[in-house]
């Protein structure tokens, strides 16, 4: 409860901090108009309408905002003021939410966050564009800073983020390959989904990690080791959000419905162990379903019945746990004793224990 005190009490600071710099209306003042003047006018009404407007009623959906508290936890944890950091902090957490309109639209998704995807109510065009812009808006925090941070600091950070974006895409084309069919799809490994995992989902929780240790001024093995933990707090919650989807009936409804993995036909870590345990049987069937892309509720019961036969979800479980774990052990020797440290550790292990 105290984690999730601490997320509540982190999320209002953030969105008023994101609000600085992508403003719910734009006006001449905004922080993009200050560091990029237009050259000829100001078309306030159409940056509202496509920009501010879609963004708005996206963030406002909600969210945990976990990426920018890791990163305020890490400051603390490296002996700095966490709030002397917040403009920095949305960065991880901005891009976060750019790639979810955008995923919609990879996937045809209908619902993300209880209402239908930003695509389904502006349109791709509006929506392709609000998400690509949401990449590179809170980078308006480092320009407006660039003198306080320095040169050097500055090109590590934008080093950081060019790597761990070319991560992100990677993952997410191993991710579309597999449930279009267009690859091995049913010969993947657990190291091939764990691959992905830490490319895709791992990928903007090492964002935040590495770059407030950066800003911190860790050492360059600290901030590889902390980059490393928070990529598999990454990979855990996706695990995590993974079973959710087979056993929360409150998370499900917020996607759409119970299994609505199996109707996307992803390859989940539970559904790679279960063709790799199955009996032919059951592994042609749950293969066949996964690639009939179903929204018939009976058909996933019954594909989430073969993946309880096997275990896969209890192996998931375990599987997300031992992962954090090992290493967490890698950066609590880092780490010099203090509450934020303490703090850091339940915030992993809230993630991967969480019920929504």
């Amino acid at each position: 409860m105290e984690i999730e005190e601490y997320l509540r009490e982190k999320a209002v600071i953030i969105n008023k901090m994101i609000e600085k710099f992508i403003p719910r209306k734009f006006d001449k003042d905004a922080v993009v108009f200050k560091i990029s003047p237009p050259r000829f006018t100001y078309n306030l009404e159409t940056l509202n309408k496509a920009v501010a407007e879609p963004i708005w009623e996206f963030l406002d959906r909600g969210g945990k905002r976990w990426r920018p508290a890791l990163f305020l936890l890490i400051c603390e944890a490296l002996g700095k003021k966490p709030e002397e950091y917040l403009e920095y902090a949305i960065i991880p957490e901005v891009v976060h939410n750019g790639t979810l309109i955008i995923d919609d639209i990879e996937d045809s998704s209908e619902y993300r966050r209880g209402k239908p995807c930003t695509y389904k109510i502006y349109g791709l065009d509006i929506a392709i564009n609000a998400g690509n812009l949401m990449y590179y808006m809170p980078f308006l925090a480092l320009m407006k800073n660039r003198e306080k941070i320095g040169v050097k600091k500055l090109s590590r950070l934008y080093e950081i983020y060019v790597e761990e974006m070319i991560n992100l895409s990677l993952g997410q084309a191993m991710d579309i390959a597999w449930h279009k069919g267009l690859a091995n799809a049913d010969q993947i490994s657990i190291e091939d989904y764990m691959q992905m995992c830490a490319y895709k989902t791992g990928t903007l929780a090492r964002m935040a990690a590495r770059m407030a240790a950066v800003l911190a001024d860790a050492n360059e093995e600290l901030v590889e080791k902390l980059g490393r933990f928070a990529e598999s707090i990454g990979i855990a919650f996706q695990i995590q959000d993974d079973i959710l989807d087979l056993t929360s009936k409150e998370f499900a409804e917020r996607k759409g419905g119970r299994g609505q993995d199996i109707t996307e036909g992803k390859r989940t870590i539970m559904v790679i162990y279960t063709l790799n345990k199955a009996s032919q049987e059951d592994r042609e069937r749950l293969i066949e379903i996964l690639n009939m892309h179903t929204s018939n509720q009976e058909l996933k019961d019954e594909a989430i019945g073969i993946m309880e036969k096997y275990g896969a979800i209890e192996f998931a479980k375990n599987y997300a746990r031992k992962l954090v774990e090992e290493s967490w052990k890698e950066v609590e020797r880092l780490l010099s004793p203090s509450d934020a440290k303490n703090k850091l550790k339940s915030f992993a292990q809230y993630l991967i224990e969480r019920k929504i």
